[in-house]
Parts: C-alpha cells; structure tokens; sequence
C-alpha cells in the first residue's frame, strides 16, 4: 500500500538549456491508475534526443513537453505497483521500456498497453542485465527502423555515417546480422570502436568518397546518415539511389528518415533477444549515480563517448 506523502527522486527541469539546467529534485511517487503500471527504476540510459527535446521551447513544444518537466526516455527496473487492469505484469517483474523525458527518477508510470511515445515496458529476458537493457529502446528502435528502409541483405555493402554512437552501436551489427558488410564513418581514433562492432572503419571528412571507392572497388549498395547529411552526399556520388539511403537526424528530399516510433512494435524485444544470444553487444561508456547527471549528460552530448552512458537512481 502506497503512503500518499511516499517521495521519490527525479530529474527536472523548471527552464529549457542544456546540463546546467538539470536538477534534482524530491517529488510526490507517480500512482498507477488501473491500467498502467509502475516500475522502481535501476538504470537510465541516455540518448541524444533527451537534451535535444529539453534545450528550447521551439524543440520541447515538438514532443508535447511543458515545463516542468522530467528527463530521459529509456530505462529498466522491477515493477512495483499494478493496476488492477494492467494485464500481463506483476508485482516483481523485471521489466525495460521507455517512458518520454521522464525516465531518469527513481519511479517511472507507464501503460500496459502502451507504445513508444506514449510509454511502454517490455519483460527484461534471463541473461539480459539492467544496465544494458536500459539502452535498448530508442536507440535500438531507430536503427532497427532505419535498417527495415534498407532492407538489407548478405549481397549489400552499406556506408553506416556516424558509426560510432549511440544508434551506430546498433546499426553496425544489426547490419551485419542480416549479411551486409558494413563501411563505418568516424574519428581516426575510434576505428578499434567501429572494428569491434563489425565495421570497416573509414574516416570521415572532405575525400570520404574516395577512400570508400577504395575500400569498395565494387561500389556501395545503400547508405544509413546517423549524424546529418555528409553520408547522403558521398552515396549519392558513389551512385546509391535515394530508395536506399536512410537518414535519421536530418530531413532530405528524396531521402526517407526513419525514427523510433517507426520500428516494429517488437524491435526492443528482438534486439534484447540478440544480445542474450551473444549476437549483439552494447558497449557501455559510462555509468553515474542520479546526483551526478549533469555531467553524465555532458559526457553522452559530447559525442565522444565509446558506447552508451548509463545513469542509476
């Protein structure tokens, strides 16, 4: 029975910018109503979308957010309280799922027959830990849609821009999963990271179009742009047709962008099911206590991390 003055900790906002603007703050427990469920959150992860919907009013007013508000989308923990409606969850599960900008507090509400945007929880499998889980739905999502535009397929040789990050850990091997050799743009000093996901690495900047001629004299079949549009330019002159080229943070005409809530409603539960196989791996750059979230934010923003960030309330 839940006590109403129980408090729990959360992340909030009270003005739109970036880190500085994060605060944490006790507030009243959520309650379920009787078809949602809510989980005792033990992890978060971070993605790049969290501080870009949260850094204006003109980004926040895209994603429906008013002030005040939470922070983080993706997380994992055991449920805790269940409505009486809330079919197909108890008291006790060990659940992940996503819950939009709100997700990095010590207790998350969610439908029980929910969605993407408006806030699900899928069972965590055996042999599938919390930290890991908590980086699965919007990045896992995004690439699974972005590689269902490609249709990828063991006769394709794909140029994955942005490689490296947050939905490229993702991209690469559920590119390569399907058979497709996967070239991976990034840094010089991140071609280990992209070899150790499955990419071929080259680097990314002005001459890209040729060292990918070099890397594949046979040419390129389709093209995923992570970062912008960079990857969009050297497929198209490396001759890709546009119905195969994806990109996912920019909009180009011609070009389809695919987006989390795009993917099959299962993808969290497939991907989750590659990593308990050992067909997948997320490489977790960092992890923070819930005190220490401006920096932890600082550190997934900057772009350079090897991995996913990872916060624990």
């Amino acid at each position: 029975m839940q006590h109403d003055d129980e408090i729990s900790r959360a992340v909030r906002l009270h003005h739109w910018g970036g880190p500085e603007a994060l605060v944490v703050e006790q507030v009243p427990a959520p309650r379920p109503d009787d078809k949602q469920i809510r989980i005792r959150v033990t992890a978060a992860g971070l993605n790049p979308m969290d501080w870009f919907m949260t850094g204006s009013a003109e980004a926040a007013a895209r994603f429906r957010l008013s002030l005040p508000t939470g922070f983080g989308t993706d997380f994992a923990g055991i449920v805790d309280q269940v409505g009486r409606d809330a079919d197909g969850y108890a008291v006790g599960d060990r659940v992940f799922g996503a819950a939009l900008s709100r997700a990095v507090a010590d207790h998350v509400v969610v439908e029980a027959a929910g969605s993407l945007s408006t806030g699900i929880a899928f069972h965590t499998p055996d042999g599938l830990d919390d930290r890991t889980a908590a980086t699965l739905p919007i990045a896992g999502s995004t690439a699974s849609a972005a590689l269902d535009v490609l249709d990828l397929g063991p006769q394709d040789t794909v140029l994955i821009g942005g490689a490296g990050g947050g939905v490229g850990v993702f991209a690469v091997q559920l590119a390569r999963i399907a058979g497709a050799r996967v070239l991976g743009t990034g840094s010089p000093s991140s071609a280990d990271h992209l070899r150790s996901l499955g990419a071929e690495p080259v680097a990314y900047g002005d001459g890209l179009t040729d060292r990918v001629r070099e890397l594949a004299p046979d040419g390129v079949t389709a093209a995923l742009d992570l970062h912008g549009t960079d990857t969009v330019v050297v497929a198209r002159e490396l001759g890709v047709p546009d119905r195969r080229i994806c990109t996912v943070a920019a909009v180009v005409e011609g070009v389809r962008a695919a987006n989390g809530a795009n993917a099959a409603p299962d993808a969290p539960v497939i991907i989750a099911d590659h990593v308990v196989a050992g067909r997948l791996r997320v490489p977790i750059a960092a992890t923070f206590p819930i005190e220490r979230i401006r920096a932890a934010v600082e550190l997934q923003a900057g772009r350079h991390a090897r991995g996913k960030v990872v916060v624990e309330p």
